[in-house]
């Protein structure tokens, strides 16, 4: 069974069809591009997988669990993380706080806990720190744990809200665009990182991404969308070859 199957997924807006007959499927480990020309319903497809939009109809499927049309914090607990286009960091909170606020699916306490700093509060907050070091550890931010998030170099910031999603202890990872403004050197190393991830949690990867040297060197397979339809699936050489792709979206 896969990680993720989506089966006939589409989105209206008004008259507007964002997507329409989208189809997807994920096995479990899998690291899977969604690429596609600007507007071509990317984001709106991440957007439906995370509960931000419901879709108009079709079916979403997580480790064989329907998340279809439900709320963002419940697909989030069943195990989908994601990162955004644009960083989404709290960025007067510290590196440390930040991968913490991701813990919070597997670490609790009642509020009166919090209210009066019973013993058990400050267990847990033990606990969560420890934790959010081992995460922050694998992306060599462990150092800049008490600095605040936007004192960050771009890429470690890119790195930070990585961490903060793997910190929901996620089955299943959406980047989006993890390397939009990056240098050539943050691309690499980003790869690099992207690498340790799946090695040191095991974490199914589905990204959006435009730059095509980081789509080619890490994805196994891809999923072309174009005008909120898929025009291409299969293996990333495969479909990086096809003519089609070629003319609506490398433009060669």
């Amino acid at each position: 069974m896969s990680l993720l199957e989506v089966t006939n997924l589409g989105i209206s807006f008004g008259g507007l069809r964002a997507v329409d007959e989208f189809n997807l499927s994920i096995e479990q480990g899998e690291l899977y591009g969604l690429i596609g020309p600007n507007g071509a319903g990317k984001t709106t497809v991440f957007n439906m997988l995370t509960g931000i939009y419901k879709p108009t109809d079709g079916k979403i499927f997580l480790d064989g669990k329907d998340v279809t049309g439900k709320k963002t914090a419940d697909i989030n607990k069943a195990g989908v993380a994601r990162t955004f286009q644009n960083i989404r960091l709290f960025g007067d909170q510290s590196v440390l706080d930040n991968v913490k606020i991701g813990l919070h699916n597997s670490f609790e306490y009642g509020t009166a806990t919090g209210i009066f700093r019973l013993p058990k509060f400050f267990a847990t907050e033990k606990e969560m720190d420890k934790k959010a070091l081992e995460i922050l550890s694998v992306f060599g931010l462990d150092s800049s744990a008490d600095i605040l998030a936007s004192n960050l170099p771009y890429g470690k910031q890119r790195e930070l809200e990585i961490a903060r999603a793997l910190a929901t202890n996620p089955k299943l990872l959406l980047l989006d665009e993890p390397a939009a403004g990056m240098n050539p050197n943050e691309t690499r190393d980003l790869m690099n990182t992207i690498a340790l991830i799946r090695k040191e949690f095991g974490v199914t990867i589905l990204l959006i991404e435009h730059d095509m040297k980081l789509v080619s060197g890490i994805c196994e397979k891809l999923t072309v969308l174009n005008f909120g339809r898929v025009l291409a699936q299969g293996k990333t050489s495969d479909v990086l070859n096809d003519p089609e792709v070629i003319k609506a979206y490398l433009g060669e």
